[in-house]
């Protein structure tokens, strides 16, 4: 990565042991089907927030002096399960430093080992998923670590929220939960799905964001774009509202396709992930040591999980 630090914010505020924050980034696009070009997403990420202000006026905040710490890249690229398993082994790593772990890939696959790690870390884990697609194939073209099957595990082994979708296969319907499934055509004339999504989460809960969740008016710049998808605003009042009623142990996003014809994407992307930093610790002072609630005690699948995932892969 070209970018010293996230942001090309000061050195005093990048260094592991003086951070809260870690931020992994994943520049992997080894199943996409459709549009290449994900893997691109970090760097184009990290140039963006370089020229991101930060200051953010809604939390009156500079998140950034919490500290962020980039940590060096997963490059690993050898098979699908490869890299799940280097993003399992790296997110769990930083999670038991007791730090706010964030990834930014890359495409939607990565989550598979993000969200094994926390699921491992964190008891009774809701994966709040916001997305186009449902990403719930067991597995696709000869793997179980495709972006089609992003969340499949997690609906398995965690208490899975779905919100925006609006593009899968009817064979997924045989594993989706509709009752905690917020399809967008249903969103758009009810006022209400976001205090419904909310109330269906248990305390802690991990985001897994793919950028195609978003409506292609506002963000065109993703492998495989829907349209009818969010806006920004409606966004960051459903994200914010999850970041004050839920204990958010941490995130990814993913799936930022760049077009250097129109660097408005990644803008977008880099100020989403800076306003959902500002969520998690617009309460907290600078000087508060940060302490996560995971489980130290946890050295494989949480008790919580439905089934045993940890030997599949």
């Amino acid at each position: 990565m070209k970018t010293k630090t996230y942001a090309g914010i000061p050195d005093q505020f990048s260094k592991l042991d003086q951070s809260k924050i870690v931020l992994i980034l994943v520049p992997y696009d080894g199943t996409s089907t459709w549009q290449k070009g994900a893997d691109k997403g970090p760097d184009a990420f990290l140039e963006a927030s370089a020229n991101m202000e930060l200051y953010d006026i809604e939390t009156d905040s500079e998140v950034y002096q919490q500290g962020v710490f980039l940590a060096d890249a997963i490059t690993e690229n050898t098979s699908p399960e490869a890299m799940v398993d280097a993003v399992h082994q790296a997110t769990k790593k930083y999670i038991k430093k007791n730090k706010f772990v964030t990834l930014f890939g890359g495409e939607h696959s990565i989550s598979i080992g993000s969200i094994r790690a926390f699921n491992e870390m964190f008891e009774d884990l809701t994966v709040l998923h916001i997305d186009a697609h449902a990403d719930l194939r067991e597995s696709y073209e000869g793997s179980k670590c495709n972006h089609a099957c992003a969340v499949y595990e997690a609906s398995q082994t965690t208490n899975l929220i779905q919100v925006g979708i609006r593009s899968m296969d009817a064979i997924e319907k045989t594993v989706m939960n509709e009752e905690q499934t917020y399809f967008a055509h249903e969103m758009a004339d009810d006022d209400s799905w976001m205090d419904s999504a909310i109330d269906q989460m248990n305390d802690n809960v991990f985001i897994t964001f793919d950028l195609d969740a978003l409506d292609p008016s506002i963000m065109p710049s993703t492998g495989t774009p829907e349209p009818g998808g969010l806006l920004w605003y409606e966004t960051l009042e459903f994200l914010k509202q999850v970041f004050e009623e839920k204990n958010v142990v941490g995130f990814d996003i993913v799936e930022l396709c760049p077009n250097k014809n129109d660097r408005s994407s990644d803008f977008l992307a880099a100020k989403l992930y800076y306003k959902m930093l500002s969520y998690k610790f617009m309460n907290e002072a600078t000087e508060d040591d940060f302490e996560s609630n995971f489980n130290e005690a946890s050295s494989g699948i949480n008790k919580f999980s439905k089934l045993n995932v940890e030997d599949d892969y």
